[in-house]
């Protein structure tokens, strides 16, 4: 059966997952605010609407990937919102990364109005978008989960059912910090080899399948060793979500040291100028005098 899907955002991961549902055969609407976004997932097979409230009025499931809290309140409840045109029952799949409080509340609200809410972040990028490959992380309640796998099969490989709404939230900081954590210690490994005169771009092979293996060092290491910053995600949005897992920490008590100096480094290259730069310029905190800064 085809599924009627109305995207809310088609940023750099909300196009790749409009793509990806758009090849598995699935029927998209697609509203963001940059008319060449959608111009994008237009040109793939997709129908441009006028507003969120068109998008979902059209639709059996709303997408939302947006960037902060605010905006998906802004996006569901806001003048022309999903609510102003969504019919009773819509399930509304929230993939952004926003704080798991926040979640709780929009699923709340959206309760009010007759509306279902699943919170499924993400891990994996567009790249495994759209290869169908992410890994889902959802709250909510069971039947809604499963519902919305009927949708979110087509992007993802591994989804698991977290626990009620903002559990997935929760799962995603938690994700986040050993994600950060790992690029972090991948950088600075990577200058140690450099330094000491080993073939870096030879590490990745030769600790495959070791303790230290990991998805981004295979990914990220060779990056890393030759200063290639092209963009799959931005340090200013995982200083969003270190900041959000350290507010999760104090809230819970919870010692968290190593996290505290990650996000501070974060920090200091989005202070710099470089928090719109993918992960890998986490390199340029650890160059040389004598090296030259990626352009």
């Amino acid at each position: 059966m085809t599924n009627i899907v109305a995207l809310i955002g088609a940023g750099a991961m909300g196009g790749a997952i409009g793509e990806r549902l758009l090849a598995t055969g699935n029927r998209l609407f697609v509203f963001d605010l940059d008319t060449v976004k959608v111009e994008t997932l237009v040109a793939k097979g997709a129908s441009a609407a006028a507003s969120a409230a068109a998008a979902a009025a059209a639709a059996d499931f709303v997408i939302l990937s947006l960037n902060s809290a605010a905006i998906v309140r802004r996006a569901v409840f806001g003048d022309g919102g999903v609510v102003a045109g969504a019919k009773p029952g819509t399930l509304i799949i929230d993939m952004s990364s926003i704080d798991p409080d926040a979640t709780r509340q929009l699923a709340a609200d959206a309760a009010e109005m007759s509306l279902r809410w699943v919170d499924s972040p993400l891990s994996g990028g567009a790249p495994k978008a759209l290869v169908g490959e992410l890994t889902l992380m959802a709250g909510g309640k069971a039947e809604d989960v499963a519902d919305a796998h009927k949708v979110l099969h087509h992007v993802a490989s591994n989804y698991t059912h977290m626990g009620p709404a903002g559990a997935g939230q929760t799962t995603k900081l938690i994700n986040q910090v050993l994600c950060a954590l790992n690029f972090m210690a991948v950088a600075e490994a990577t200058r140690l080899a450099l330094d000491a005169g080993v073939d870096a771009l030879k590490i990745p092979q030769a600790l495959k399948g070791g303790r230290g293996d990991s998805a981004i060092l295979q990914e990220y290491l060779p990056r890393f060793a030759t200063l290639d910053y092209r963009r799959t995600g931005r340090i200013d949005n995982m200083v969003k979500d270190l900041n959000a897992a350290q507010d999760l920490a104090r809230r819970t008590h919870t010692a968290m040291p190593l996290t505290a100096v990650c996000a501070e480094v974060h920090r200091l290259l989005t202070a710099a100028g470089l928090g719109g730069e993918d992960q890998a310029a986490l390199m340029e905190f650890f160059l040389r005098k004598d090296e030259e800064p990626a352009a």
